[in-house]
C-alpha cells in the first residue's frame, strides 16, 4: 500500500512536471521554419528549400559558406518568402575563421531588406538598401577608429542613404559592441529581436547558453514582407564565413497593439546616429606633407635646372663675344 502510495505521487510529480514543462515549451513565441534554415539544408535536389544562394556560396552538409578565406570572394544566401509577422526574432548559428591572428577581413551582415539577391559592396550585399542591417565587421578601414574589430552594429535605411565602408559605417550606426567571434572552438551565436518597434541585439560567444546583450534602441519602424538574408566579402585580407543555422520566431503581439501587416510604411527609426567619432574627413596630414616635400624637392630641380642652364647659356653667350673679338 504504501509502495501504492508513493507510485502514484510519483505520477503525479510527473503528470504536473509534463504539464509545467508543456506549459513553459507552448510560449508566445513559436518558430517560422518556412523562415529558418538548419540541417539537413538539401531537400530533394541540389536546392536549398525556401533559400537562394549566390557568388561564392557553398552548401556542405555541416555548414553554408558563404566565402571561402580566400581574396575578393563574395556570397550570399536569402530567404525566397517575405516575412508578414510584426514582431520577429531570428538566431543565428554562424562561424567566422582564418589561418591569420591579426589581419582579417571583411565580415558579413544579417539582412531584412527589401530587395534581395544583389551582390555589392556592403559585405556582400547592394548598397542604398531599403530595411535593417546587422553587420559584423572584422577589419577597421578606418584609421583612428575608437573601438576594436570585430564590431557587431546595425543600420536602418529606407534606400536614401549609403554605407561608408571607409568610416565602417560609423555616420549611420544605430548602435553597436565589440563581439570577438574569430576562431572559435564552439558555437557562436547572434539574437536579432523586432518586437514592438523595438530592436534588441545580443549575442553568446562564450558558450554559456546565455544572451548577452549588445545594444537595444526603440523606435525602430520596420515594414512587413521583406526578405532576410545573409551575405559576408572578402577583400585583400579574407576570413571563411559560414551560416550554421538560422532560427526564425514570431513573437506575440502585445495587447493593444495592432497585429496588422504594414507593407506601406518607410524603414525609419526616432533613434539619431550619433557617430563615434566626429564627422571629418580623412585626416589628410602625412599625405599633404607628402606631396609638399615633392612639391618643394620639384620647385628646387626646377630651380637648378633654370641655374645651370642659364650658366651654360651665359658660358656659352661669353665664349661667343670672345670668338668675335679676336
Amino acid at each position: 500500500m504504501q509502495h501504492t502510495c508513493v507510485v502514484r505521487y510519483l505520477l503525479g510529480l510527473l503528470v504536473f512536471h509534463a504539464t509545467s514543462l508543456k506549459a513553459e515549451w507552448n510560449t508566445k513565441d513559436f518558430q517560422k521554419r518556412e523562415h529558418s534554415l538548419t540541417k539537413p539544408y538539401q531537400g530533394s535536389g541540389f536546392g536549398v528549400p525556401n533559400w537562394d544562394f549566390q557568388g561564392s556560396t557553398m552548401v556542405t552538409s555541416n555548414y553554408i559558406r558563404l566565402t571561402p578565406d580566400q581574396k575578393s570572394k563574395q556570397g550570399a544566401l536569402w530567404n525566397k518568402i517575405p516575412c508578414r509577422v510584426r514582431n520577429w526574432e531570428v538566431q543565428l548559428n554562424f562561424k567566422v575563421t582564418g589561418t591569420t591572428r591579426d589581419l582579417f577581413g571583411d565580415g558579413f551582415a544579417f539582412w531584412y531588406t527589401k530587395e534581395r539577391m544583389e551582390i555589392g559592396p556592403v559585405f556582400g550585399s547592394k548598397d542604398f538598401f531599403s530595411g535593417l542591417a546587422i553587420i559584423g565587421d572584422t577589419y577597421s578601414n578606418h584609421n583612428t577608429p575608437n573601438h576594436q574589430h570585430p564590431y557587431l552594429s546595425a543600420m536602418v535605411t529606407n534606400g536614401s542613404e549609403s554605407y561608408d565602408h571607409d568610416k565602417d559605417g560609423t555616420h549611420t550606426m544605430l548602435g553597436g559592441c565589440e563581439v570577438k567571434f574569430r576562431n572559435m572552438n564552439h558555437e557562436t551565436w547572434i539574437a536579432i529581436r523586432y518586437e514592438n518597434d523595438k530592436l534588441t541585439v545580443s549575442h553568446d560567444i562564450t558558450n554559456k547558453r546565455a544572451w548577452a546583450p549588445c545594444f537595444s534602441i526603440d523606435g525602430v519602424k520596420l515594414p512587413t514582407g521583406y526578405y532576410f538574408g545573409m551575405s559576408a566579402t572578402t577583400g585583400d585580407l579574407s576570413d571563411a564565413h559560414d551560416v550554421i543555422s538560422i532560427k526564425t520566431y514570431e513573437l506575440d503581439t502585445a495587447d493593444g497593439v495592432s497585429k496588422e501587416e504594414r507593407p506601406d510604411i518607410q524603414p525609419e527609426t526616432e533613434f539619431i546616429a550619433t557617430p563615434q567619432r566626429e564627422h571629418k574627413e580623412d585626416p589628410e596630414e602625412s599625405t599633404s606633407g607628402i606631396k609638399k616635400f615633392f612639391i618643394g624637392l620639384l620647385v628646387v630641380l626646377g630651380i637648378l635646372v633654370v641655374v645651370v642652364v642659364g650658366i651654360m647659356m651665359y658660358q656659352k653667350q661669353q665664349e661667343n663675344n670672345r670668338k668675335r673679338f679676336y
